[in-house]
């Protein structure tokens, strides 16, 4: 069996999502599972009712009616019969939302992003689902979060493994199955979510599951690039990737790759392929076990609106394990992601992700027991397998705050 991952930009539009039905023609489709994620810039839209239910009820109505507005867009260019029952289905959904943000009486906002934000996966495979039916593509719709069991760490959450596997095996391999990425369940049956872009992690859970044979993550790029094409002008295809290679790019921050997408692969040896949705035929990236990384050039990695910290004792005593525990449990209490540490004997260095908007709270505990100097809004590059034209490249230009070397990798924090 086979795991497909189609992403948000392979979705995005009628156009896209007649593009899918060409891939599964091309490629083939019998004993697949496909893992679908929200259409566009969805999720990014449930964000916005999110934000609206605790800042502005009023703004729900309108933001709501964006979300409606592009799905029968869509809907309108696929399905010639307005009389089809994808209408009622995707009413049914969007009734759904507007019926929880009226019954809903918790203060908790991440548990409120979880039970809105993930109707985009639910809406798109309903949609996509139908449209298989359609064109003559026969498919089972699934509910991922009847199989994927998770705690309740809402936007974040681990997955119980045990329950998770028992459910899967329920799942018939011999026919075309669709399903949402990104969410899970809780043991109350609430919605949970695996985090952004948390649909490749689902893609792989699924297959870890049913022992597939492969996983291949379908994008708007070629396979795996030596770099962003976003923010580098001269990218290269990597061919072949190690799972520890590639587990060390998703590591410092390679968005092709989900970082929790490889282990559970890896455990079972199941490769994964990156290829382009564009041309379903071309190769692409394998990542596999004991491939090394070909072709070997250095791999650009950067991750923007990072917080750098310099903290040190107020009494210029040593930074010692103490002090660092301390530190890092409020890490953990603001829910700040550390990408680089470097330390001395009196000060540690620190570069974070503020990603779920503690580090004003966080600064203010800091500053209470050590000093504390902070620069927000820097970039964190990171070179794999630099060389001294690579290092120089990132350098010329920039203001380095901070850098740290090994002997396979270079990282630098730049203004």
């Amino acid at each position: 069996m086979r795991v497909f991952k189609f992403g948000g930009a392979s979705v995005k539009d009628a156009e896209a999502v007649k593009n899918v039905v060409n891939v599964l023609q091309t490629v083939g489709y019998e004993n697949t599972l496909l893992v679908v994620s929200a259409m566009g810039k969805t999720t990014n839209a449930m964000e916005e009712v999110v934000n609206a239910y605790f800042k502005n009820k009023k703004d729900i109505p309108s933001k709501i009616s964006n979300i409606v507005e592009y799905h029968n867009g869509i809907i309108n260019d696929l399905f010639e019969n307005k009389q089809h029952k994808i209408y009622k289905d995707f009413k049914v959904l969007i009734d759904e939302i507007n019926g929880f943000l009226v019954w809903n009486k918790s203060p908790n906002y991440n548990f409120v992003y979880d039970q809105i934000v993930g109707y985009g996966e639910l809406i798109s495979t309903t949609i996509i689902s139908a449209y298989l039916e359609k064109v003559g593509i026969a498919n089972n719709w699934l509910d991922v979060r009847n199989y994927i069991k998770t705690d309740n760490s809402y936007r974040d959450t681990t997955v119980n493994w045990e329950r998770t596997q028992a459910n899967v095996a329920d799942i018939d391999k011999k026919v075309l199955n669709i399903t949402q990425g990104f969410l899970g369940s809780d043991d109350n049956n609430f919605t949970t979510t695996l985090g952004r872009e948390g649909s490749d992690y689902t893609a792989a859970i699924l297959a870890y599951c049913l022992n597939a044979d492969s996983v291949t993550i379908w994008k708007d790029v070629p396979g795996v690039l030596n770099a962003d094409p976003r923010y580098f002008k001269e990218t290269q295809l990597l061919n072949n990737i190690s799972y520890r290679e590639a587990i060390e790019l998703a590591f410092y921050g390679a968005s092709v790759i989900h970082p929790k997408t490889l282990q559970p692969l890896q455990r079972k040896e199941i490769p994964l392929h990156v290829k382009s949705f564009l041309n379903p035929k071309d190769p692409g990236t394998t990542v596999g076990k004991g491939m090394g990384i070909e072709p070997k050039v250095p791999c650009f990695i950067v991750k923007k609106n990072q917080v750098l910290m310099k903290l040190s004792s107020l009494d210029f005593s040593f930074m010692v394990e103490n002090n660092i525990s301390e530190i890092f449990k409020l890490f953990h209490d603001f829910k700040i992601k550390v990408d680089l540490i470097q330390n001395s004997a009196i000060s540690f260095s620190v570069c974070v992700d503020n990603k779920f908007g503690g580090l004003q709270d966080l600064l203010q505990q800091l500053k209470s027991k050590f000093k504390v100097v902070h620069h927000e809004d820097v970039s964190l590059y990171t070179i794999r397998h630099f060389n001294a034209q690579a290092l120089e490249s990132l350098v010329n230009g920039h203001e380095v705050l901070l850098e740290q070397r090994g002997k396979e990798t270079v990282q630098l924090v730049v203004k």
